[in-house]
C-alpha cells in the first residue's frame, strides 16, 4: 500500500550537517519519492512517499539523522499520495 508522509526534524542539530543529502540517499535506497529542504526555523521538513514499510524505514532514518546530526524531535502526518511523482529531491 502506498503512503506519503508530511515531516518535520527538529534539532539539536540538523542543518549543516548533510541532513537532507542523507535524507534523499536513504529515501532512494528505499525506492521512495519525494523532496526535503531546511526550513528557514532551523528544522528540516520533507515528504516521502511508497510502500508502508518503507517510509516508516524512513523515518527510523531521518528520526536519528546523519553522524553529527542531533534530532529532538520528529513529527509526521499523513498526506494523500501524489501521482506520477519520479524522484526524491532536495529542494532550496
Amino acid at each position: 500500500m502506498t503512503k506519503r508522509v508530511y515531516f518535520v526534524a527538529h534539532g539539536g542539530t540538523v542543518q549543516g550537517v548533510g541532513f537532507r543529502y542523507f535524507t534523499r540517499k536513504r529515501a532512494r535506497a528505499y525506492g521512495l519519492t519525494g523532496w526535503c529542504r531546511n526550513t528557514t526555523d532551523n528544522k528540516v521538513e520533507g515528504e516521502a512517499q511508497g510502500e508502508e514499510s518503507s517510509v516508516e524505514k524512513l523515518m527510523k532514518d531521518v528520526d536519528e539523522g546523519p553522524s553529527g546530526a542531533t534530532v529532538v524531535k520528529l513529527t509526521q502526518e499523513a498526506r494523500d499520495a501524489i501521482a506520477d511523482e519520479a524522484e526524491f529531491t532536495v529542494r532550496h
